[in-house]
């Protein structure tokens, strides 16, 4: 199987090559990731855990003192040159833990345990870490993703490549993040490794709840070839009564039908309780998997798993306790029937006792149920844009925001000045690149691409007001004079 370059000219590889990356995905499609690798007695388990380390950092037009001239940098970077300034000084720290997985899995791997532990790195931060020289990185990495002796421990999730927020950004430009993303992992770890990624993870757990922009997410996850997805407990609902599901740690399906009365859906993963560094600093799920037993799915006993997800690096708690915890949790569950699992291997377990994704609980995104009350699949978008309006009038508390592992923070009221420009140059890509086809294996496409691609970024919106929403406006300018002056 034939490598990609990492790099193509001055920009990342995150575009050229979708006929080979979707028949990569395609044909690994049947064929299971991690069954039969690994020597997990399924029968024997009685509850098992999984947890996931999200890791980011933004591009920022920092690289200099005027904004408008500025390099395009990681804000890792700019920490790393600016330690006195707020917690800056914690660069070092974090460097250390976009690593770290590459030495733990291995130590406990040869101490006759088994570590497992999910991975999610965006395409921002990636490109930052190697521009900034920091190879130690990628060769910790590649040691666990692509060394047969390690890699059934780790698993990817797939994630969009500038980490957008799903529910307010447009939807073709997401798919261009699912696709890039793709581009990337697989020319940093190999299309092999690839192959192996099976699950997503949204950027801030970010679920779209307006039924089109619903049904347009899962139909790209679907279309990239994703089996299942990270969703949060407090983002989906039961279609019957609206109410959040109850047996949160068994896998559901994810279904979500738009105005036209098209249908798509795909496997969710809970993701419990709200975003919290010490659920998985201190390991949690693991002392709340040993309180239960089996739950009945489909006429069978099976093991509930409890799956968490948490930033990598950030909080005191993550960069000081977690390998302490991390390390005693995994010595004490190994070989127990208790284990600690990857998503995808617990999945492969369950579909070989012969439940299908047809026999999991169906869930739908927040506040569908109420739309559903007053309006019929396929009377179109209009009248449901009539219908939203009318329940917004009616109920302060229904929106069609989207729902993340936060709801004390919108990603849409107070940002319409760094929504605006985001907006104005999707529609220009789409106009000066999409619309005629133009080839994706282009320099000049990658350029544009990569600087729409790194506008959409959340933390232009999750920081407030002051610099963050500049640097959003400001690539979006670049964004503009790119399409205008190169196209």
């Amino acid at each position: 199987m034939r490598d990609l370059p990492e790099y193509i000219g001055e920009w990342p590889n995150i575009a050229g090559s979708e006929p080979l990356i979707d028949e990569v995905i395609s044909q690994a499609a049947d064929k299971p990731a991690y069954l039969g690798k690994t020597n997990i007695d399924f029968k024997a388990v009685k509850s098992a855990y999984a947890i996931a380390l999200h890791m980011h950092q933004p591009l920022i037009p920092a690289g200099g003192d005027d904004l408008r001239t500025a390099g395009i940098i990681s804000n890792l970077q700019y920490m790393m040159e600016h330690q006195g300034v707020g917690d800056n000084h914690n660069a070092p720290v974090f460097h250390h833990c976009y690593k770290r997985m590459g030495e733990f899995i291995p130590q406990l791997v040869h101490e006759g345990k088994a570590p497992r532990v999910m991975l999610e790195y965006s395409g921002t931060l990636l490109h930052g870490l190697r521009k900034m020289g920091l190879d130690d990185v990628f060769d910790s990495l590649k040691t666990i993703t692509c060394n047969p002796e390690y890699q059934h421990c780790v698993e990817w999730l797939g994630a969009p490549w500038g980490h957008p927020v799903a529910p307010s950004t447009p939807v073709q430009d997401y798919r261009l993040h699912i696709k890039a993303w793709q581009h990337h992992f697989a020319a940093i770890f190999g299309l092999e490794a690839l192959e192996r990624v099976r699950g997503f993870s949204p950027s801030e757990m970010a679920l779209p709840n307006h039924p089109d922009l619903a049904y347009a997410f899962v139909k790209s996850l679907r279309d990239c070839g994703y089996q299942w997805v990270l969703v949060q407990e407090h983002t989906i609902e039961l279609p019957e009564t609206g109410l959040g599901p109850e047996q949160k740690h068994l896998p559901h399906r994810l279904v979500c039908t738009n105005s036209a009365g098209e249908t798509a859906s795909i496997i969710a993963v809970i993701k419990t309780q709200g975003s919290d560094t010490k659920l998985v600093a201190q390991m949690q799920p693991y002392y709340e998997a040993k309180g239960l037993s089996h739950w009945q799915l489909a006429g069978k006993a099976v093991p509930p798993l409890v799956s968490q997800i948490a930033d990598g690096e950030n909080g005191g708690v993550m960069m000081n306790e977690f390998p302490d915890k991390y390390f005693e949790a995994v010595r004490a569950c190994s070989g127990t029937d208790t284990p600690i699992m990857n998503v995808t291997e617990y999945l492969e377990h369950l579909f070989a006792l012969g439940i299908s994704g047809n026999d999991l609980p169906v869930v739908q995104p927040l506040f569908q149920k109420t739309i559903w009350d007053q309006f019929n699949p396929g009377d179109g978008p209009e009248k449901l844009e009539k219908v939203i309006k009318k329940l917004k009038s009616e109920n302060h508390q229904f929106h069609m925001d989207g729902g993340s592992w936060t709801n004390n923070i919108s990603w849409v009221h107070g940002y319409e000045d760094v929504l605006g420009p985001m907006e104005e140059v999707s529609a220009l890509f789409f106009e000066k690149i999409i619309s005629p086809g133009l080839p994706t294996n282009e320099d000049r496409y990658r350029n544009a691409l990569f600087h729409l691609l790194s506008s959409q970024t959340s933390c232009y919106r999750y920081w407030g007001q002051g610099i963050w929403p500049d640097y959003g406006r400001e690539i979006c300018r670049r964004v503009h004079d790119i399409l205008v002056y190169d196209y």
